[in-house]
This record gives C-alpha cells, structure tokens and sequence, in this order.
C-alpha cells in the first residue's frame, strides 16, 4: 500500500509521538483516547541520551525546553532536613539523576498534542470495544457506537492497556509487579522549594517522599513510594488508593504529614505499582504495542519517556520503509528495540532493589562492579541506533 491508516490508542506520549511520525511518513492517523481531554500534571519525566535527538528530529527541542521543569538539581536529606548529597542537572553531561530535559509528564503530552492536532484526528472521551482483524486490515467497533476499518492499530495506552489484554491476553500474563508502589500528586508550595528536589529515603521501611517545586514554584509535586509484595488495589477506585497511601506512610518522618494533610483537596492524585511489561512479541498481525503497554521499565528506570520517543520514531520508521506491511515492519522495530528496552528495564529492576529494607541478619551487599554498571547505563540511555530512513517519505513538519 502507498500509505496506511492507523489508529492509535491512547494520547499521553506514547501515542502522539507515534502520530507524529507516521503522519511524517504519509500515514492517514487517528488517536482514539479514553478520558476526555489530556491528563495535565503527572511525575516529571526525562529525556536523555538518544531521546534528546529524537525530540530534536521531531522539530521540538525549542518546544519541549520552553516547557521544562527548569530544576536545578537534587538533594537528599535526612528526617530533619539536612543534606545528606547534591546532584546538579548538569552532571554527566545531562544525562545524570536529574536530566538537562526534564519535564511534566502532562506538559510533554500537551506539546506533543499541539504539535500533531492539525495533521491528526483525535477522538477523546471514547475507546476500541471490539476488534476483529483479517489478511487486509483491522474492523474496529468503538465505544461510542461508531465502527471503522484501518489498515494497522497500535496500543500505546499505557501499562494497563485494554487493547493488549484484548489481543495477546490477560494482564498478569505481562506486568511484573518489582514489590513497591508510587504515588503523586500536587500540593500548594507551602515548603519554600525553588528549583530543588528534596528527597526523604527512610532506609529501614524501604519508604521515601520527595517534593519538588512546579508552576513558577507556586505549588509542589510530592511523591511517596512505599514496599508491597502484592497490589491488588483497582487502579481507578482512588478512595481506596488514598486509604492505602495514608496507611503505608504513617509515621514516615520530615515533611510527610504536611504533605499528606493536602490528600483530598489535591486535583491530579494517582497512584499504581511499579512494574515491568515483559513480552516475547509486542505485535500480532496487523496489531502492535508500544511505550508501557509493550514493555513498561517502571518510573525507577528513569527511562520509560525516552523508551516511548525512540519506540515511536523507529516503529513510524520500520513500517514505512517495509511499505506498511505489518510482519516485516513490526519484526524490524521490535529487532531494533528490544536491546534498549533491556537495558531499561534492567536499570528499574537494579533501582528499585537498592531501596528495599536491608533484612535484619543480612549479609551486607558487595560492592557492584561499577564498571559494568556504568556499561549499563551508557547502554540505557543511548544504546539504540537511529537510522535516517533516507528511502521513505518525511514531510517534515505534523501540520
């Protein structure tokens, strides 16, 4: 075929970034998004390494930095306050703890929307009901009544995708609980924070809380996570989320109380297990995946934003130069990701085992080989090549 159309489910990152290239490569896209409108707020995410140069061929670096966070760095601290280590945003070249790119989930979202609306259809407030695919295309029941053929679709709906639980199979097929949960949300400023993260780990629980200044510092995002060798809270019923949070955190210490006192007026509260998405294939004939849905790193790996840009630049790219033909174009993605998404998920898995609670006879643990660490993490962050694709069609601009 000369061009595809595609429906994308789901517009957070993911799925716009992917609408980005495919409307680039001369696909017709439609974005199909549950919730009515964009979610704002959200934890800040990063883009290091590769991803930096994917925003970059997006034409959206000028964009995506007006919209930064601007943090200045990092401390960590004890129960009283005191610093205990300073990370700057410079360090490592901006690749480090806190990223030269850091940005709110939503505001990244609401650029990447900008960007692409005009060349796009999006369709908030609705979602896939059925879906029934043959040799030539896929015939999509929605929802809200309205039935529509397309020639691919793409799950790019998050770590609890309906639309993988719909083709591959149940989710506890595919999530890997890593036995803790995070939660966050905003809260007015009331802690004189300036472009500072100050971070609370209470070693002996395996609990922290952060804040960090957001909007012009005139209110914070706080963000609490806490062990738990199971979840079974629905990630909808937030009633019973806060009830959870409020239970785990008690008498957690430094500046939690003040923090949790805000619980119920706060606009923007979510809270979910770290987990991973493990998949021996993230397509299934004209059907793939994408971002968290296909292979979630979890928010301790720190790189499941740049997973979601270079995902969507190399899929928006596979497919096209395979001429929209799903097996050899999903094949070649999945060939060129996977390594990366290894590396990530590595990375999370690592993160989240150094803040568990040291077992009370525990011998203490070796020293790591900081040189194979180090191999990893250069792996992580920029351990995917990006081709030109020079043979298929760009526009050059989403408009």
């Amino acid at each position: 075929m000369s061009s595809a159309r595609v429906l994308v489910a789901g517009a957070s990152i993911a799925g716009p970034a992917l609408a980005h290239w495919l409307h680039r490569r001369g696909a017709e896209v439609t974005v199909v998004e549950r919730a009515p409108d964009l979610r704002p707020g959200g934890q800040a995410v990063d883009a290091r390494g590769v991803a930096r140069e994917v925003i970059r061929r997006m034409g959206l670096d000028e964009a995506v930095r007006a919209a930064r966070t601007e943090t200045a760095g990092a401390y960590t601290v004890d129960a009283d306050g005191n610093v205990l280590e300073t990370f700057r945003a410079e360090d490592d070249g901006g690749d480090g703890y806190i990223s030269e790119i850091e940005i709110l989930r939503g505001d990244l979202s609401q650029v990447l929307h900008d960007d692409t609306r005009d060349g796009v259809e999006y369709v908030f407030g609705d979602r896939i009901a059925e879906l029934t695919q043959d040799a030539d295309g896929v015939d999509v029941a929605f929802a809200g009544g309205d039935r529509r053929r397309f020639d691919l679709v793409v799950g790019a709906d998050g770590l609890h995708s309906a639309l993988r639980a719909m083709v591959f199979g149940p989710h506890e097929q595919f999530v890997r609980h890593l036995g803790l949960v995070l939660a966050f949300y905003s809260v007015p400023n009331e802690f004189g924070l300036d472009r500072w993260v100050y971070d609370y780990q209470h070693r002996e629980s395996g609990r922290s809380a952060l804040l960090r200044p957001i909007h012009d510092a005139t209110q914070a995002m706080a963000m609490f996570s806490f062990p738990s060798a199971d979840f079974d809270v629905d990630h909808r019923d937030v009633a019973a989320q806060k009830a959870l949070l409020r239970e785990r955190t008690a008498g957690l210490g430094w500046l939690s109380p003040r923090v949790l006192a805000h619980l119920d007026d706060t606009p923007d509260f979510y809270l979910d297990q770290v987990a991973q998405v493990v998949m021996d294939r993230w397509s299934n004939g004209r059907v793939g995946l994408l971002g968290d849905a296909a292979f979630s790193s979890s928010p301790m790996s720190g790189g499941g934003t740049g997973l979601a840009l270079v995902g969507a630049y190399l899929l928006a790219g596979e497919l096209a130069t395979a001429g929209w033909d799903p097996e050899a174009g999903f094949a070649g993605y999945e060939a060129r990701m996977r390594p990366f998404v290894e590396a990530n998920q590595e990375i999370g898995r690592m993160h989240v085992q150094s803040l568990s609670a040291p077992e009370p006879d525990a011998e203490p643990a070796p020293e790591p080989d900081m040189a194979a660490l180090m191999e990893l993490v250069e792996r992580a962050i920029n351990g995917v090549e990006l081709p030109d694709y020079a043979g298929v069609p760009d526009s050059g601009s989403t408009g």
